[in-house]
């Protein structure tokens, strides 16, 4: 494409061949008119999977239950000698607040918890009304229960 020329599709604008387009995105916080406030804190519904080298079973149910015990809010993992999946909900006040202290979780309470060197391999942060709203229409996991630390 020529510079000064509209690309037919995606509205490229003026870019020069080779021209890499700048994206953009809405920064974290901010409400468009008609949102509801950022300042009043909602529950997030958090799923982290994390991985790695195998560990003995009992050192992986010792740690997860002690990271049940230091984390309010917490509400089921699941675990096996190289995985385990952690779900519990997060109090924050947007979605990016909820995944940054998700994906902070495990390495802050690696050492205090005992946890495995394990790396976080998935994240899923949904509101509540999501989270319920999978659940009835026969979506996703069913809730946690029993609450607690379980093998896979």
């Amino acid at each position: 494409m020529r510079p000064g020329t509209q690309a037919s599709r995606g509205g490229a604008g003026s870019r020069a061949a080779g021209e890499e387009r700048a994206l953009t995105s809405v920064a974290a916080g901010d409400r468009f008119q008609g949102e509801e406030s950022g300042d009043t804190p909602r529950l997030w519904h958090v799923t982290l999977s994390v991985s790695g080298k195998e560990a003995p079973l009992p050192e992986v149910r010792r740690a997860l239950e002690q990271l049940a015990h230091d984390h309010p809010f917490f509400l089921t993992s699941r675990y096996a000698v190289d995985h385990a999946e952690i779900r519990y909900w997060e109090e924050a006040r947007d979605l990016h607040d909820a995944a940054a202290v998700a994906l902070r979780l495990w390495g802050e309470h690696r050492q205090t918890a005992g946890l495995p060197p394990w790396e976080i391999v998935g994240l899923e942060v949904i509101d509540r009304v999501t989270y319920h709203q999978r659940i009835a229409e026969g979506y996703g996991p069913p809730p946690a229960s029993p609450v607690g630390v379980h093998p896979f």
